[in-house]
């Protein structure tokens, strides 16, 4: 029997990028393939419709066309279905497509996964569980998360300024909040900017909040920023794109197998999409994904 592919295309993704290269990413993947299913979705829901009847037709491998919001869907599909995921970067952020190290261009990335449809290279990595979801990049509350809730809300600029313009906002109504952090070895209790649990390194179109986070190593990297003066958070932020914040007496950094966080009601979001409050329990679990090599 062939391999069976399913390339899921959004539309929307990168302001209407995905839609338009669609084709072109659907002849480069036939080459290697002996049937790809090309699904077109605008919602969730479609998406996860058109998934499942690939699926009922013996899937192999789900490629999907799109950003962050996209990638997130396809981990949930793949990790329940132990289905192989290879990612095409069309979105604002990639950050998960960036933290596997699949190039940042879509026919680039493409071209790298007709080499490993043809070679059979995997692995698999790690993913966060929050309830019944799964995340592959970083799960944050506090500051970070309230910027991504206003990136989400905006409509300009696009790609990674858009986060730029959300922090200027979001600064000025910027106050830390008491959060107990609690790995279930360690327990921290202060008043915080935001904390990060991250399964790999980057978030906000290629902001390295955990820098040594590792998808294969079976914790999670977490980062906490305590309470500092919004003019001392002004000043760090420079560093965040180089992962030097590390370095501020601010910061605190922790590794954990499971993480809880309680004490306020902090938006959360992971791989950039809302999940709820805290209080928020997330866990790590080994393996649970495997993608193209």
């Amino acid at each position: 029997m062939g391999l069976h592919a399913a390339l899921a295309v959004h539309p929307a993704s990168g302001h209407g990028a995905a839609a338009r290269i669609a084709d072109t990413v659907a002849d480069r993947l036939r080459t290697a393939v002996d049937r790809l299913d090309v699904l077109v979705a605008n919602t969730v829901e479609e998406s996860r419709e058109l998934m499942r009847t690939s699926h009922d037709a013996g899937l192999d491998v789900l490629i999907v066309l799109g950003g962050d919001g996209a990638a997130h869907q396809g981990v949930q599909f793949c990790a329940n279905h132990d289905v192989a995921l290879g990612l095409v970067p069309a979105g604002t952020g990639n950050d998960f497509a960036r933290a596997l190290g699949v190039p940042g261009e879509p026919l680039p990335a493409v071209d790298a996964l007709v080499a490993a449809l043809k070679s059979g290279a995997r692995r698999r990595i790690d993913l966060g569980r929050l309830g019944d979801t799964w995340f592959a990049t970083v799960l944050c509350a506090g500051f970070d998360a309230s910027v991504n809730e206003r990136a989400n809300r905006m409509r300009w600029p696009s790609g990674p300024r858009r986060y730029d313009v959300a922090i200027l906002a979001e600064l000025a109504a910027f106050r830390s909040r008491p959060i107990v952090v609690d790995t279930g070895t360690e327990r921290l209790e202060l008043d915080a900017t935001l904390v990060a649990v991250g399964n790999t390194r980057f978030y906000g179109g290629g902001v390295p909040i955990c820098p040594t986070a590792d998808p294969e190593d079976g914790v999670f990297d977490v980062t906490v920023v305590g309470d500092v003066t919004r003019r001392g958070l002004i000043r760090m932020l420079p560093g965040l794109r180089t992962g030097k914040h590390l370095t501020h007496p601010a910061v605190r950094t922790l590794r954990a197998r499971s993480v809880s966080l309680t004490g306020n009601s902090w938006p959360a979001y992971a791989d950039g999409e809302p999940q709820g409050s805290v209080p928020v329990t997330v866990s790590c679990v080994p393996g649970a994904l495997t993608v193209l090599a």
